[in-house]
């Protein structure tokens, strides 16, 4: 897949004619067959990764009050990248964008949560107010921007998206939802529901 390079300055404009992809692929159906709508577009700037979602669900919360916290328990779409075969990056972020970003090896193993001084350096642009809520059942719809500069990857000095090779994977999930559900853009094959399967994720070229 090749992540294209936009305007930094026309961000709204250059994403629109950009494939809106699904994630869609229920690995665990059995277990948790609900399938909330999600898209997503995938751009760049050089210096940030762009990253846009849309949610149509009838279950939304935002109970999270913290980066770095439980996020994925609330109304949360994720990120996973990596640059090399020796871990991976997961940005995990809720409706109103609290956000966790950790350096992994292994699902529990190599974990290096990264600083709030970090963390602030990537902008959130959620639809929904930065509000908490409970969970609200219904029509809801909302959309989620993630700006992410190449420095975040901080255990790579990487100063630049242009050039670089990788493989993602994306994900939405409610783990504390009346109707937990975990879907991922490429599919898992595994027993049970984890995202973080980097053998699973899928080659990215960046302009």
């Amino acid at each position: 897949m090749i992540i294209r390079k936009i305007d930094p300055a026309r961000i709204d404009e250059e994403l629109r004619p950009i494939e809106a992809l699904p994630i869609r692929c229920c690995n665990w159906e059995k277990d948790f067959p609900y399938k909330p709508e999600v898209r997503f577009k995938l751009a760049h700037t050089g210096e940030r990764l762009i990253v846009w979602f849309e949610v149509s669900e009838q279950y939304t919360m935002a109970r999270v009050e913290k980066d770095n916290g439980e996020v994925w328990t609330d109304s949360c779409v994720e990120t996973f990248i990596a640059l090399d075969d020796k871990g991976y990056y997961n940005f995990e972020a809720t409706c109103i964008g609290k956000l966790l970003l950790a350096y992994r090896i292994e699902r529990e193993v190599g974990i290096e949560h990264a600083p709030q001084e970090l963390l602030d350096t990537i902008r959130r642009i959620p639809s929904l107010e930065k509000v908490n809520f409970e969970e609200r059942v219904g029509d809801n719809h909302w959309t989620l921007r993630l700006e992410i500069p190449a420095t975040a990857l901080f255990r790579h000095n990487l100063k630049s998206w242009d050039g670089v090779r990788a493989r993602m994977n994306l994900y939405k999930c409610g783990d504390k939802l009346s109707h937990p559900h975990f879907l991922s853009w490429q599919p898992i094959t595994w027993s049970k529901p984890d995202f973080h399967r980097p053998e699973f994720f899928h080659e990215v070229q960046f302009e």
